[in-house]
């Protein structure tokens, strides 16, 4: 399993939000790039760079930060946060990022799913999967929908997308727990493999993921915080990755 520091930007700073509440918001540095550059030097293979703004206005609004973030990192970067058109994509792509990930998109424009898997591969596009109490939520989870997100989750497969991000919202930055039982539902109900985030805050957390089948762990309040240190994340699980205690069946079956 990959573990993916995240790196949240809100007005060109790196910042943090509690369940996505745009008023409950805390500044970690001025400097994304630094961060960027500290989690890469700390051993991270990847990272997921969401421009908040974006998400929030349907519009790209921090692409001379993130332009520059790729351009100081020699490890692949994913980014979402305001994707809405082909442009959008293809400019992004072109400064870069490996992945671009759509959100809001997805459920509105079916067809820019497709369009942007054919001109630019499966492999570059992924589909955000951001869920309130089960139904999905959008414009930088601002709005909920009526639709669940194993819904969203089956539309997206038979479209032929390959790859997804599920995010618990009301676990996102509040240092708990992932909601390891919906993730093992999802992934029963599917049969996909996807990147989660959402509550992972220690190291028996990304345990239980492995175990599970997740594709990667999407890390962001833990990481800054201090509750888990990344290079010791990495190394434990690339060294012991199934050394798991009785507890994750009582775990799923109560979370």
């Amino acid at each position: 399993m990959e573990i993916i520091p995240a790196v949240d930007i809100r007005a060109g700073r790196c910042v943090r939000l509690y369940q996505g509440n745009f008023e409950r918001e805390r500044i970690f540095s001025e400097e994304p790039i630094s961060v960027a550059l500290n989690w890469q030097d700390k051993g991270a293979s990847r990272l997921h760079i969401v421009d908040l703004d974006g998400a929030r206005s349907g519009v790209p609004q921090n692409t001379d930060v993130i332009r520059a973030m790729v351009a100081s990192l020699n490890i692949p970067v994913q980014v979402g946060g305001g994707i809405r058109t082909i442009e959008d994509c293809e400019c992004l792509l072109e400064v870069g990022v490996d992945r671009v990930i759509f959100g809001t998109a997805a459920i509105q424009n079916h067809e820019l799913i497709n369009e942007a898997s054919t001109r630019f591969g499966r492999s570059k596009i992924v589909v955000s999967i951001d869920s309130w109490k089960g139904r999905v939520a959008v414009s930088g989870w601002q709005r909920e929908t009526e639709m669940s997100a194993l819904e969203l989750l089956t539309q997206m497969a038979h479209l032929g997308v390959e790859r997804f991000v599920y995010t618990d919202i009301s676990r996102d930055g509040t240092l708990t727990e992932p909601n390891f039982s919906g993730i093992q539902q999802l992934i029963e109900d599917t049969g996909l493999a996807f990147m989660v985030s959402g509550g992972v805050t220690t190291l028996q957390h990304l345990r239980f993921l492995t175990k599970m089948g997740v594709e990667g762990a999407i890390i962001g309040s833990a990481l800054y915080t201090g509750n888990l240190n990344l290079r010791e994340a990495i190394e434990a699980i690339a060294s012991n990755p199934d050394s798991l205690d009785s507890d994750l069946g009582r775990n799923l079956d109560h979370k």
